[in-house]
C-alpha cells in the first residue's frame, strides 16, 4: 500500500472529535516514511506496526537497526498494537477472541491479525508480552545527550480493550487469578487450560470524555474514566544482550506512570549514538499500582514530537548538563522517577531525584527541599507488577512561581 496524503483530521494528531463510529483506525501505511499533512509544511513521518517494525517481548539494544531516521524535532505517529487479545493464552486470534466478546470482525485491527497469524517466535513463560514498535534513530544523538520527547496526543483505534490478571503476576500472586493452575497441556490452542483472567473492556465516549464500561454480577454498568497514554516509551540500552520489555529502566521502557499522557514532556538520557526511540504498551485507562498486572490494554495512535538536547543543553533539567535517569514535566507538576526491585528503594530513589532538581534547579537546600517534599508533594506508587517498582513524585509548579519568574510575568501582563 502506498503512502497517503492523509487529511490532518485523519492523522489524528492531536486528539479531536474521534467517536467510536469512525473506527478503527487501521494502517495508514504498510511502511514506515513521511507523510503529508495540511499546516505541517515539514509533514509528519509514521511508523506502523509491522513485522518488520517490531520486537515482541524485548526492547532494542545497542545492536538494533533503526526502521526510520528522523532529523531533532520531527513529528512521528505511531500505530502501536496491544498485546491483550493476541497473546497465547488468547487463542493467538485475535478475531476468535474479540468476536466471542461480540466485535464485529471488521472492527478488528489488521496489523494485530498480521503479528498474531504470524511465525513470529513468542514464548509466552519467557518473553515479555509487549509489541514494541521501532525504533526511530534521531539524527545526532549520541550517548551523554538527552531526548526530550512531547505527546501530542494518544488516539484510541479501537472501541474496545482488555484488562489482564495471570497466574503467578500481579500484587496478588497466589491469590487470583481463584482458580486452578495452568494445566501442563495448555496452548493456544486450548487457552482456557492456561486459567488466566482476561475482562473484555468497551470503552464510551460521553462529551469530551471516554469511560471504560465493566459490569457486576447483575449485569449494571460501573465506568469510569479513561485517559490514554502509553505504557512503553524508551531508547536503546547500551548492551548487546536481549533486553526483556518488561521490567523498566533508566533508558525508560515499561514505564507504566500514567500521568504520561499527551501534554506530558519526558526527558531520556541517551545511551547509544542514534537513541533509538521506541514505542508500545498501549493503555486506555489505569490506577496507580496497577494491581492485577495490565492497565486497559488498548491499541493506540500516539503522536510525539522528538528534540534532540544535546549535552549541557540549558534545557535539560540538571546541573551537570545531562541525565542519568529519566525525568517528566505536564503543565502542572515536574515528576522525577524512581525504579528499582524493591519498592522502597525505587520511593528512595524518586525522592533523591526529587532533591537533586530542587537543588540544582530551583536553588533550594537539601535539608529544606526534603522538608518541602515531606509537606507539599505526593509519592505515587505507577506500578507493582513489572519486576522492576515504580514511583514518581509531583511537584506542584505553581509553588515555585517566584522562583521560575512565572509570578513576575503575569504581573506585567
Amino acid at each position: 500500500m502506498p503512502f497517503k496524503k492523509a487529511m490532518f483530521c485523519g492523522l489524528l494528531l492531536i486528539a479531536g472529535p474521534l467517536t467510536a463510529q469512525e473506527m478503527p483506525l487501521q494502517p495508514l501505511a504498510d511502511k514506515p516514511g513521511r507523510l503529508a499533512a495540511p499546516g505541517l509544511p515539514e509533514g509528519v513521518y509514521y511508523v506502523p506496526s509491522t513485522l518488520d517494525t517490531i520486537k515482541w517481548g524485548y526492547l532494542p539494544n545497542a545492536t538494533t537497526k533503526p526502521v526510520l531516521t528522523v532529523p531533532s524535532g520531527a513529528t512521528i505517529v505511531f500505530d502501536t498494537v496491544s498485546h491483550e487479545g493476541i497473546l497465547e493464552d488468547q487463542g493467538r486470534d485475535p478475531v476468535k477472541f474479540f468476536t466471542s466478546h461480540g466485535v464485529p470482525e471488521n472492527m478488528i485491527l489488521d496489523d494485530a491479525r498480521r503479528i498474531a497469524s504470524s511465525k513470529l517466535p513468542h514464548d509466552f513463560q519467557k518473553d515479555g508480552p509487549h509489541i514494541v514498535t521501532g525504533p526511530v534513530e534521531i539524527q545526532g544523538a549520541e550517548p551523554g545527550d538527552v531526548l526530550k520527547v512531547e505527546v501530542l496526543s494518544v488516539v484510541p483505534r479501537v472501541p474496545y480493550g482488555v484488562i489482564s490478571n495471570r497466574h503467578g503476576k500481579g500484587a496478588l500472586p497466589g491469590e487470583f487469578p481463584e482458580n486452578t493452575s495452568p494445566g501442563e497441556d495448555a496452548t493456544p490452542e486450548f487457552p482456557d487450560r492456561y486459567g488466566n483472567v482476561s475482562v473484555f473492556t468497551p470503552i464510551r465516549k460521553q462529551g469530551d470524555q471516554w469511560y471504560g464500561v465493566i459490569k457486576n454480577q447483575d449485569g449494571k454498568e460501573i465506568t469510569f474514566p479513561a485517559n490514554p497514554f502509553m505504557g512503553l516509551m524508551g531508547v536503546a540500552a547500551a548492551t548487546d544482550q536481549p533486553v526483556n520489555s518488561i521490567p523498566p529502566d533508566v533508558f525508560g521502557g515499561n514505564i507504566d506512570v500514567n500521568e504520561f499522557g499527551p501534554g506530558v514532556t519526558l526527558y531520556l538520557p541517551v545511551f547509544v549514538r542514534g537513541a533509538m526511540f521506541y514505542t508500545g504498551d498501549p493503555h486506555m485507562a489505569q490506577g496507580d499500582g496497577e494491581v492485577a498486572l495490565t492497565a486497559l490494554e488498548h491499541s493506540q495512535r500516539p503522536t510525539f514530537r522528538i528534540t534532540l538536547l544535546k549535552q549541557g543543553d540549558p534545557e535539560i533539567p540538571s546541573a551537570s548538563g545531562t541525565l542519568k535517569k529519566l525525568f517528566a514535566e505536564t503543565e502542572e507538576y515536574w515528576i522525577p522517577v524512581g525504579l528499582n526491585p524493591d519498592l522502597d528503594l525505587a520511593t528512595q530513589d524518586s525522592i533523591r531525584e526529587a532533591l537533586r532538581f530542587l537543588t540544582e534547579r530551583l536553588g533550594m537546600d537539601r535539608a529544606v527541599a526534603y522538608a518541602y517534599l515531606s509537606a507539599a508533594s505526593d509519592v505515587q506508587i505507577s506500578q507493582v507488577v513489572d519486576r522492576t517498582k515504580g514511583t514518581n513524585i509531583l511537584i506542584r509548579k505553581s509553588d515555585f512561581k517566584e522562583v521560575t519568574g512565572e509570578e513576575k510575568s503575569a504581573r506585567t501582563e
